[in-house]
């Protein structure tokens, strides 16, 4: 997350009020903090955003991944006390925090929102945070975590935002590389694909409230640390450079219009149209990066979240 230099801004005064109070987390010389004390103020952020628990879900700490005990992961169930006609579905959920930041803690309220409001059990995944690890050690935690439910014997929808989205979109890029059936479905959010970043929303967006240009190549930097330049252009890592994707999973795109991300969002949902695949493309207008927090002040949010539900029942149901 970046202070705001110079334009563009939103003129939605929901939305402006939204960056005010995000940014008012952090003061003058935070982005210059120490990684540890980011991750706090991270989190000390994401509590103090969140919405309480809706009183008709569930939740269960669990351990989640392969058998290996340093291959397991801790992830959380969501799920709602009411029956379900879509029991046999879950949805596995990667978190943002541009591959360093965020755990079960930060992304808890959207979990239960998305809960909530789709009536399917929603499992939050944890993965190793760079740079302490670096590629493919986040990949590899949400494979082994995605893995473990399909052995459950449950179909399975990826859902992530931001970071977490390249990680579901980097885990259909493996799914497909390996010859395995994708997922029942996708949903990238605000997704960070690996595009080029010397055009478009790269640079007409490179200072937009939230994230900026230099933030993204930021965090691409600390999961491709030490990797050699063919390495870190690798698909599994920058999905966008997959030179397939016909085998992905039928996937729903969502884009803030103020994000420096936002065309290569809109180009990766492209590039799964010409391939055949079922996709659907949302762009946000007047909405920042990190947009899924401001649904309690934003009526746009509020809509936009909806929709991802929405998306999510249709995917289980098979008519997406």
């Amino acid at each position: 997350m970046t202070q705001a230099a110079g334009f563009p801004l939103p003129q939605d005064p929901e939305v402006l009020a939204y960056i005010a109070l995000s940014m008012s987390f952090y003061p003058a010389g935070a982005f210059e903090s120490t990684l540890q004390n980011s991750r706090t103020t991270y989190e000390r952020y994401a509590a103090a955003m969140a919405q309480p628990l809706p009183c008709d879900i569930r939740t269960q700490d669990c351990m989640l991944g392969a058998s290996g005990p340093d291959q397991q992961r801790a992830a959380r169930r969501y799920g709602s006390r009411l029956a379900s006609p879509n029991a046999g579905v879950n949805v596995l959920y990667v978190h943002g925090g541009g591959f360093v930041l965020g755990g079960l803690h930060s992304h808890a309220d959207v979990c239960a929102g998305l809960c909530q409001l789709s009536g399917l059990e929603l499992v939050a995944c944890t993965y190793r945070l760079a740079p302490e690890h670096v590629h493919p050690a986040q990949l590899d935690d949400v494979e082994r975590a995605y893995q473990a439910l399909l052995e459950s014997g449950k179909q399975v929808i990826l859902c992530g935002d931001s970071a977490g989205a390249n990680l579901v979109a980097g885990l259909g890029v493996r799914l497909q590389a390996s010859g395995r059936a994708p997922a029942l479905g996708q949903v990238l959010i605000y997704p960070i694909l690996g595009g080029d970043t010397e055009q478009g929303t790269y640079l007409s967006r490179a200072h937009a409230p939230m994230l900026s240009a230099e933030d993204c190549a930021y965090y691409l930097a600390q999961r491709a640390m030490g990797l050699s330049p063919l390495q870190s252009r690798q698909p599994e890592l920058r999905p966008l450079l997959a030179p397939d994707l016909s085998s992905m999973a039928p996937t729903l795109v969502v884009t803030a219009d103020i994000d420096p991300l936002r065309d290569e969002g809109a180009l990766f949902a492209q590039r799964l149209q010409d391939a055949g695949v079922r996709v659907q493309y949302r762009n946000e207008l007047e909405l920042v990066h990190g947009f899924l927090r401001a649904r309690h002040m934003s009526r746009r949010a509020a809509q936009s979240f909806q929709a991802i539900a929405d998306a999510l029942v249709s995917m289980a149901c098979g008519t997406f």
